[in-house]
């Protein structure tokens, strides 16, 4: 007997619905689904969730040998989080510091399954994450050469603050572009790895 087929036995020994099994786990109904219709290997932790909700040894699960070869198919679905998550990245234009929160929560609630579109999204939180620490250093180091300016020269040259941050605005919104169209070739690694 598979694997899925286990799981979809002790869950109707136990009495319970892919729903309730599903608010049990934290796991979605469709993940759910898709591990007891054989269509994705559930991960170690998804399956440990699982068996602990249905009271069965985590052990006699992992020792099924006979588990069927995952199917690289892209459904659609991921390429639509990380598109998400790439366009959510543009929220630096209202709240520049912290905006890369926006995508990190969306990675999360995601549901991406694969390491090369998991991969992706952090890369591009993290490129979030450092374009609001160079756009302080920058704010900064523009403050730091009109103090000096200031103090050194009788007619000092100052600088617009909104210079600085107008390239970095507009550094970032390249940086988002181009991270949105690479995901195209994320998902042709996916479908053909």
């Amino acid at each position: 007997m598979d694997l899925h087929d286990k799981i979809t036995q002790a869950r109707k020994v136990k009495g319970f619905t892919q729903e309730q099994l599903a608010e049990m786990t934290n796991i979605s109904v469709r993940t759910i689904q898709r591990i007891e219709g054989g269509e994705n290997i559930p991960r170690a932790f998804t399956l440990k969730a699982i068996a602990t909700a249905l009271d069965v040894p985590f052990e006699e699960w992992t020792a099924i040998t006979t588990l069927p070869a995952p199917e690289k198919v892209n459904t659609g679905e991921e390429t639509h989080a990380l598109q998400l998550i790439c366009l959510s990245c543009f929220s630096y234009l209202v709240i520049p510091w912290v905006h890369f929160l926006v995508p990190a929560w969306l990675l999360k609630r995601s549901g991406i399954q694969s390491p090369e579109a998991k991969a992706f999204a952090r890369q591009v939180i993290r490129r979030q994450i450092y374009w609001s620490i160079a756009l302080s250093g920058l704010m900064l180091l523009t403050m730091l050469f009109n103090f000096i300016s200031r103090s050194i020269f009788s007619e000092p040259f100052l600088l617009n603050y909104l210079w600085p941050l107008f390239i970095m605005l507009g550094w970032n919104a390249l940086q988002i572009i181009l991270s949105f169209r690479q995901i195209k070739g994320v998902n042709n690694a996916l479908i053909t790895s």
